[in-house]
């Protein structure tokens, strides 16, 4: 059975868990919805769905350096509570992240956070350019959210892919985290340097 993006759609809004482990899990099971769901909750991810409102005012501020100290990044991950931040699969995760920045150069952590009118001038180039590609009106509208789709996995880290687990987005990622620790976790803020790229 051919597993399409609108059902890999759906088991993310009934479950909250990844793009990736949807479908994995519709892959699985056939396309199955009542097994997929099962799936992911064996594995844990849609559980973590239920502790995403959940307040995390602890956790950790870590700092990466790479190349010789050529690239520096300072992250703040947050979860629920002191025990979990000392944790070994917490720092893992830490740890992970800021080498993700490090790598990927993400500007924001969601898609929340990216300026309106920074979206609204990519979404006029790309329209812009599907249509000087002689694409109709309503196909160029598709070609829009497609390209757009792209530059969030460029800007946002949630929505980059792991770098190392380039089949997984980094969302996924935390997800797994919170289902196998049990607590909300977040990424706060971060902050990249390189060397001599202000001159």
């Amino acid at each position: 059975m051919e597993i399409t993006a609108s059902m890999v759609k759906e088991l993310r809004e009934r479950t909250g868990a990844g793009m990736m482990d949807c479908k994995k899990a519709l892959v699985e099971t056939g396309g199955d919805f009542d097994k997929a769901v099962i799936f992911l909750r064996e594995k844990g991810l849609a559980a973590a769905s239920k502790r995403a409102g959940r307040e995390t005012a602890e956790g950790v501020v870590d700092s990466y350096i790479h190349m010789g100290g050529r690239i520096g990044v300072l992250i703040e991950v947050n979860c629920e509570t002191d025990f979990v931040a000392k944790t070994d699969q917490f720092r893992t995760l830490v740890r992970d992240l800021a080498m993700q920045v490090a790598a990927s150069r993400p500007l924001y952590v969601s898609r929340d956070e990216v300026p309106g009118d920074v979206i609204e001038e990519e979404r006029q180039i790309y329209r812009t350019q599907a249509l000087n590609e002689g694409k109709p009106e309503k196909i160029a509208d598709k070609i829009v959210e497609g390209r757009l789709d792209k530059f969030y996995q460029e800007i946002c880290l949630l929505d980059q892919p792991f770098i190392r687990e380039p089949e997984k987005l980094v969302e996924d990622l935390i997800r797994e985290t919170i289902g196998l620790l049990g607590e909300n976790i977040t990424v706060r803020r971060f902050a990249r340097f390189e060397r001599g790229e202000a001159l």
